[in-house]
């Protein structure tokens, strides 16, 4: 049996380099204290020795874990199927490079939220989709943990960081009604089951208003004969799908509009499998611009948001938070309509699709 390797210790490095045991701690967590020459002295023969400082007798030390927390609504599988978490994230993970911290993402513990935030041991949170009234917020205010809001509903005294939902969905709609579309499906990702008791909330609720709007200047409105909403997962099999559901409930269907890319390319997928052309006898929108929607074929018309830059701006707010600079910052990145080919005007003679069973399933 080989035996286990003793760990070198502090005293021994400061012992080999000819300084104390602090001069061996300011090294690692203070080096500013040291001159450069002793600096590299110690770490010269910290190398040499095999030693490397406690991580966590550093972080009890310091007071600080040096990880930034993106708190989920969802398990990680689930949040990684949408690959806009992957942009999300490589924007935060920018900020993370930079400022030489790691980045723990947090899912709900035991399907709570509210559990997992005492055993995440970072720096601040970066909360996603969560509204103020929510008890994972009063949480992280009554532990006076740092923290930023994305995609919620902005207060005066919380960094946030939201996009021009309202605005962007208002300006799809208005194009498909522009082009002539009256039998519209809003396919919409699911809001949770607290929106049954409190109504929709954050972008959901600002995408829906705005797509309200755009109806409202035709007399149209949601759930009624020629306006269908949809709510499902936001998956891309969630989004395939639904179109069987959209079909037997609006067999005069003219344009499906979806709240997430995700859900539209789903959407594409069995169109395609159900031989019906698009945009020739159906149109589809997306929400998101994922580089998946300039892949499909066609290419997917989408709403364009920063999603990267939107990780990006949260990290550097929540860097400020944590570094304690006196400021709440609200940020509102804006959106873009891009224009591709899975929209055009209504078949002219506007029959009713006939439902073809897909040729082939999605699981």
């Amino acid at each position: 049996m080989t035996a286990t390797a003793r760990k070198v210790t502090a005293r021994e490095v400061a012992d080999a380099a000819g300084v104390s045991r602090t001069a061996v701690s300011f090294a690692f967590n203070d080096p500013s204290r040291l001159s450069e020459s002793t600096r590299v002295r110690i770490l010269r023969v910290s190398t040499e020795l095999g030693y490397s400082p406690d991580p966590v007798a550093r972080m009890l030390s310091q007071r600080r874990t040096n990880a930034l927390g993106l708190l989920l609504p969802q398990a990680i599988p689930d949040v990684l199927e949408n690959p806009y978490y992957s942009l999300f994230l490589r924007g935060i993970g920018q900020v993370c490079h930079r400022e030489g911290m790691t980045l723990m993402l947090v899912p709900p513990l035991r399907g709570s939220m509210l559990s997992a935030i005492p055993y995440a041991a970072v720096d601040g949170f970066i909360v996603s989709g969560l509204q103020l009234d929510r008890g994972e917020v009063a949480e992280l205010r009554r532990r006076q943990v740092p923290f930023v809001l994305v995609d919620s509903d902005a207060a005066d005294d919380v960094p946030s960081v939201e996009i021009t939902d309202r605005e962007a969905m208002r300006e799809v709609v208005s194009h498909m009604l522009e082009l002539g579309h009256r039998q519209l499906a809003i396919l919409s990702f699911e809001a949770g089951p607290e929106h049954f008791e409190h109504g929709y909330s954050g972008p959901l609720r600002r995408r829906l208003q705005g797509a309200a709007d755009a109806l409202s200047r035709y007399d149209l409105q949601f759930r009624s004969r020629s306006v269908g909403l949809y709510e499902v997962p936001c998956t891309r099999a969630a989004g395939y799908q639904a179109v069987g559901d959209i079909f037997s409930t609006q067999p005069d269907v003219t344009a499906i509009v979806c709240l997430s890319d995700v859900l539209a390319i789903g959407a594409l997928d069995a169109l395609r499998d159900r031989g019906i052309d698009v945009p020739g006898q159906l149109s589809v929108t997306g929400y998101d611009d994922q580089p998946e929607a300039s892949w499909t074929r066609p290419a997917l018309t989408t709403v364009r948001q920063p999603i990267e830059a939107k990780g990006r701006v949260a990290g550097d707010f929540l860097i400020a938070a944590i570094q304690g600079e006196d400021q709440h910052p609200q940020q509102v990145l804006h959106t873009a309509l891009i224009m591709r080919g899975s929209v055009g005007p209504p078949r002219q003679d506007a029959p009713s699709l006939t439902v073809v069973p897909a040729s082939t399933g999605k699981e």
